[in-house]
């Protein structure tokens, strides 16, 4: 044993090969934290002193290899300024810089995963061989950060300017064959060969049959492009990224000005402008938004996990309500793999349910992203009928009928006679109360809400919404079900909207009241979408259907009359009286038209001015921080609610629920940290500032108290 610490081994095996092993203890993964580094600076030096080792071959304990640095460290080390950031990256860099100086040949082996500090390890070495299994990339953009181990600096000598440009701003995780292609790695092997193959490609490069030194040189010299070249790859692409990011993502762009600065220096000073650029970006609001949405997902699943103990497995489902969220639904069941019936009261809904499922299954395959064989058979766990002949073993149903309560009601009081007294029960409501839903049920405690979002492939989250009797076991087996079905569930508890459509209509009430008081809808949509919403609230609301927007609006008011009952007839109930539902039926607050993809395409149309022209004030240009505050105050405000009623148990999960459901700006991090980011006190100053406008505006007493004690939501 040449070396032996908690997360790496140093082993001499056959040949003179030293095996440097990164097998983190009491862990399931290996990740760069500080143990690691510690162990990998000890362990280099070791091998530096050992005149037996011949090459080093790099491997994992693990399924993994490393799945990139310990994010739950970045929380101190980013407290620190700028220039001590910089000084710590470039302090752990003379490790990596150090491994990739061995007099000896160096080959990493990678098993599994390897990203960011991972695959930044990778690239330290001589050759790099992968198993087929293994995916390989840099994603620290989605971070709000970008590669800070030597990424923007090795790579592009590896695989060149253009290929590094697009895997560090796309921040992908690349398989096998694209990592070779590339020209990531030197080989791709079956699994169980890697070590073998390794082993013998190293055995190579210590005979002297590899040019190892000629590689490494290559890597620490300046990049291979002239002035011009330089100036077009570089220029070309901040242009494209500037363009798709719209400078809300300032990761990428910095990434590639980092690459450009270092591209006609040698790696140490080269390393010197990756340090520096880390460092800036560790700063950024982005970054900490980012870091925390990452964060908040862990939770979610950690939470998410905690239900398995007392879940039942769904074995069989059922979807009650073909059309197109039905279909939706049991095409998301189905090709997940879990059996589903799909019943109906006629044909032409089941026809419609199976076309639904049969078309997004068509479409993964067209991609490439399914086989047809896997399309048949996931098509085969569908299973259509108009009775509920086979339901005695169903374990759990989403009932998708028609958004009304008394239809619901007939259907769940129905169906519960032709189930199980096992089977869970969910409806797929957006606004209408659980317990309301529950009231007359024989089994109240086998029922509750499961909220799937439309469309419902594309959309992640799910509502889970616990009624008043919903039992603790139908909760776990529902939302280990939403995970089955790939889903990122989200526990909540039942009021009108539950969470994301009780704080999403605040926010359609503050675009009423700003059209209402002269504001141009355009505009409003303009200045939303640039604050990072996909859509401004009028295209939302067309997206949405105007007569869905209208029915859940009252729903709204009648829970909330205090504060979501309005006092003016509004633009959106102008639409829905004119029968302009939106992209529906191709005419709402815009007109549609189809695109050359097919798709439709959203056009001002004047006579939808002419329209509100009787509910609307004088027009009246206000300035983009007003849109924002009128918008986004109540939409904050009725979070802070949520939390402090106990409708959602934590901010990060309020936050996540936006992020997934509604869109809320990822840049941004969620509502709870978007008033973290303005600061409670001037969020509430804020909010008193609008406060004439209602209720809808006026902060709770928590948030006075948060304001006054400066607290956060996430400290």
């Amino acid at each position: 044993m040449i070396y032996e610490g908690k997360a790496i081994t140093v082993t001499l095996i056959d040949g003179g090969i030293a095996e440097l092993k990164f097998d983190l203890q009491g862990e399931s993964v290996n990740k760069f934290n500080r143990v690691t580094i510690e162990d990998l600076d000890a362990a280099v030096k070791a091998i530096q002193g050992n005149s037996d080792v011949k090459g080093v071959l790099v491997t994992s304990g693990k399924d993994v290899f490393i799945v990139g640095a310990d994010i739950t460290e970045f929380g101190e080390t980013f407290k620190r300024s700028e220039e001590e950031i910089a000084a710590w990256t470039l302090e752990a860099n003379q490790i990596f810089n150090a491994f990739e100086d061995l007099e000896v040949p160096t080959l990493t082996a990678i098993n599994g995963i390897a990203l960011g500090g991972g695959f930044e390890m990778c690239l330290a070495s001589d050759m790099r061989v992968m198993s087929e299994k293994a995916k390989v990339g840099l994603p620290e953009v989605k971070l709000g950060l970008m590669p800070g181990f030597g990424g923007t600096v090795r790579l592009p000598r590896v695989i060149g300017a253009d290929n590094a440009i697009e895997w560090i701003c796309m921040g992908n995780e690349n398989r096998a064959d694209k990592a070779l292609k590339d020209g990531a790695v030197d080989a791709v092997v079956a699994a169980d060969k890697l070590q073998e193959q390794a082993i013998e490609m190293l055995k190579s490069a210590i005979a002297g049959d590899i040019n190892w030194q000629a590689r490494r040189e290559e890597k620490k010299a300046k990049l291979k492009l002239n002035a011009m070249e330089g100036m077009m790859v570089f220029e070309t692409a901040k242009g494209f990224v500037a363009g798709q990011t719209k400078g809300q993502y300032p990761a990428p762009i910095v990434a590639i000005k980092t690459m450009q600065k270092a591209a006609n220096s040698p790696r140490d000073k080269a390393l010197e402008a990756e340090a520096k650029g880390f460092a800036q970006l560790a700063k950024t609001s982005e970054s900490n938004a980012l870091i925390g949405l990452f964060m908040n997902d862990q939770l979610l699943k950690k939470k998410a996990k905690e239900f398995d103990k007392q879940a039942k497995e769904t074995k069989k489902a059922a979807v009650l309500g073909a059309g197109i969220m039905g279909g939706g639904i049991a095409y998301q069941s189905a090709y997940k793999g879990t059996p589903i019936m799909m019943k109906d009261i006629n044909e032409a809904g089941i026809e419609l349910g199976l076309n639904e499922a049969n078309k997004l299954l068509a479409k993964r395959v067209e991609k490439k992203k399914m086989k047809p064989a896997a399309m048949g058979e996931a098509l085969n766990r569908i299973r259509p009928t108009l009775s509920y002949g086979d339901f005695g073993d169903v374990d759990t149903v989403v009932e998708a009928v028609v958004e009304n309560p008394k239809v619901k009601k007939a259907v769940l009081a129905d169906l519960e006679d032709q189930v199980s007294e096992d089977t869970i029960i969910t409806s797929n409501t957006s606004t209408i109360s659980i317990d309301l839903l529950a009231a007359d049920l024989k089994r109240p405690e086998n029922f509750l809400g499961m909220h799937f979002f439309n469309p419902v492939h594309m959309m992640p989250l799910v509502e889970v919404i616990r009624g008043s009797k919903t039992s603790e076991e139908a909760v776990a087996t529902v939302v280990a079900y939403a995970k089955k079905m790939g889903k990122t569930p989200i526990v909540v508890n039942d009021c009108p909207g539950f969470l994301v459509n009780r704080v999403l209509f605040p926010y359609f009430a503050g675009f009423a009241g700003l059209v209402r008081d002269g504001g141009d809808f355009t505009k409003i949509d303009k200045v939303m979408e640039k604050f990072g919403f996909p859509m401004g609230p009028a295209y939302l609301l067309d997206v949405v259907g105007i007569d869905t927007g209208v029915h859940a609006n009252e729903v709204m008011a009648e829970g909330f009359p205090d504060r979501m009952k309005a006092d003016f007839k509004s633009a959106m109930e102008v639409m829905f009286e004119n029968e302009r539902y939106g992209q529906k039926n191709g005419k709402g607050f815009y007109v549609y038209e189809t695109d050359k993809r097919g798709k439709p395409k959203k056009v001002v149309d004047e006579t939808t001015y002419e329209l509100i022209k009787p509910v609307v004030a004088d027009a009246q240009d206000f300035d983009a921080e007003e849109i924002i505050a009128r918008c986004m105050i109540p939409m904050c405000i009725e979070v802070a609610r949520c939390i402090e009623e106990g409708i959602v148990d934590t901010a990060a999960e309020a936050d996540m629920g936006l992020i997934f459901g509604i869109g809320f700006p990822p840049f941004r991090g969620g509502a709870c940290r978007y008033m973290d980011s303005v600061g409670m006190a001037d969020f509430v100053a804020l909010c008193d500032k609008y406060a004439h406008l209602g209720n809808l505006y006026k902060a709770t007493d928590r948030m006075r108290e948060m304001a006054a004690n400066g607290e956060s939501y996430f400290g």
